[in-house]
């Protein structure tokens, strides 16, 4: 099977040593991400589209999935290649392609010719759309708004006859920028914030601030390792833990309350800001928008910044709430949002929306800044594809795994629901229900109690993490399965 990548068009535009930087960085973004499909693809590229070509034919909606979600392309066509012999070849072969479709419809052909030939685009559009239209049935054949298009390019003495076409993601390939270090809470907004970091082609690296929550780190872990895995075009980045439970403690008894959240983001950044040099990051990433939080005004954010001389990009600054939630449901992060555990570590009770200068330096004078160095040396370091080990060591041993059911056990997939559309779970003579994991304990109460109930998740970490939370909540009859 075979795909012609075209590029983003802000690519296009480039001068020409950046342009072949950006497809440089592309095709090997493509390269490491389908090569889990097949080890053997072939990625070559020009100075128009790259060409992607492998035997797994059977892996052509991984490669779909995949190829859609790798910033840098603005859509990439499935084709069918073959030699170019004569137009009523062509025929032959778009009839077979298409002649189901068309029937009884109105359509159009398209023809993209390069090289010497004797006979114009039109000319072959003309024969073709004729001989079709005789053929196959169709209503009718009109050249603006028709209802099927039927494209083909033919390229010297080859002919590709495009069978699909899939919009891409855009922006700039992952990597082809500096990198950068967003600050991750797991929420919408810092979820959506790195995606568009990403999708701009900076390599974003993750921190989480543990503010006291074992299942918090946890959930912000997962959502993680999501976008990375989804959007991250297989490049090697890093999660950073920092553990922040003390200085939080030193906010609550050094610092006057209204002043609480504005120091607190300032800690942040001094600890992110010394962090950053671990990874090579050029830039700070929050979630950050104007005036959503009374932290965020822009007096509190011109506070907050003039703590690090590091560059802090706020790519959903002027961005509505309901927007941010769009983004987050269009991308995939919402379920994990939505059900993410939060630790509250820090609440004002009539936080200042106008924070002076004077009045924060003055209530920092009390912190012990050593426990905000202790911290920054604790941090710990992990590579974004190891970071869900961490997890699952967390629930070894403590509940039931099942490699193959032997009795009435249900089995239940609590995978997120775009993963369960495209890989549905099939067992053999088995019931499967799909319930995402962020509404399993609201429909437990509903499933039968006398029946085993076993979850998957695929990798058998979030399984375990449910069933341990659903054990521990007294619930019986649940296990894991992993095949």
């Amino acid at each position: 099977m075979k795909f012609i990548v075209k590029f983003f068009a802000e690519i296009t535009i480039k001068s020409r040593p950046v342009r072949k930087a950006f497809i440089k960085q592309l095709k090997h973004n493509i390269k490491l991400v389908l090569k889990k499909y097949d080890s053997d693809v072939i990625v070559s590229g020009n100075w128009d589209f790259i060409e992607v070509f492998s035997d797994r034919e059977e892996r052509r909606e991984d490669f779909i999935q995949a190829l859609s979600n790798i910033a840098g392309i603005a859509h990439f066509q499935y084709v069918r290649e073959f030699p170019l012999t004569d137009l009523d070849d062509i025929v032959e072969q778009a009839a077979a392609s298409y002649g189901d479709v068309i029937k009884g419809a109105v359509f159009a052909v398209r023809v993209k010719r390069v090289g010497q030939h004797d006979f114009t685009s039109i000319d072959a559009e003309r024969y073709i759309g004729g001989c079709l239209r005789a053929r196959c049935g169709a209503l009718a054949v009109r050249l603006k708004d028709p209802e099927v298009l039927v494209p083909i390019d033919i390229r010297d003495n080859r002919v590709w006859m495009i069978e699909q076409r899939v919009k891409g993601l855009g922006g700039y390939p992952l990597g082809s920028q500096d990198p950068v270090l967003s600050l991750m809470s797991g929420g919408y907004d810092s979820t959506v914030s790195s995606y568009l970091t990403m999708s701009r082609g900076l390599k974003t690296h993750f921190c989480f601030f543990n503010l006291g929550g074992d299942a918090h780190e946890i959930g912000v872990k997962q959502v993680s390792n999501f976008i990375w895995e989804k959007y991250g075009s297989a490049l090697n980045v890093k999660f950073i833990t920092v553990p922040f439970e003390a200085v939080v403690g030193e906010i609550l008894t050094k610092v006057d309350n209204s002043e609480m959240g504005v120091i607190l983001k300032r800690m942040m950044l001094r600890a992110a800001s010394q962090l950053m040099k671990e990874v090579g990051a050029k830039a700070l990433v929050t979630g950050e928008s104007v005036a959503q939080v009374s932290s965020q005004t822009l007096m509190n954010l011109k506070v907050i910044d003039q703590v690090t001389e590091e560059l802090v990009l706020r790519p959903l600054i002027t961005t509505n709430k309901q927007e941010i939630i769009d983004k987050a449901i269009e991308i995939g992060t919402a379920p994990f949002a939505a059900s993410m555990p939060e630790f509250c570590g820090v609440i004002s009770v009539k936080p200042t929306t106008r924070a002076k200068m004077h009045r924060v330096e003055k209530q920092e004078a009390n912190f012990n800044f050593e426990v905000l160095e202790q911290a920054i040396a604790n941090a710990s370091i992990v590579s974004i594809q190891n970071v869900m080990d961490d997890v699952a060591k967390q629930y070894q041993g403590d509940v039931p795994v099942v490699r193959m059911p032997v009795g009435d056990e249900v089995i239940i997939d609590i995978r997120h629901p775009d993963e369960v559309s495209n890989r549905p779970l099939k067992v053999s003579g088995r019931p499967v229900k799909a319930i995402p994991f962020f509404a399993l304990e609201s429909s437990w109460s509903d499933l039968e109690r006398e029946v085993t109930h076993l979850l998957y998740c695929g990798k058998g970490v979030m399984s375990r993490m449910q069933a341990s939370y659903l054990l521990g909540k007294g619930h019986g009859n649940v296990g894991v399965y992993l095949p």
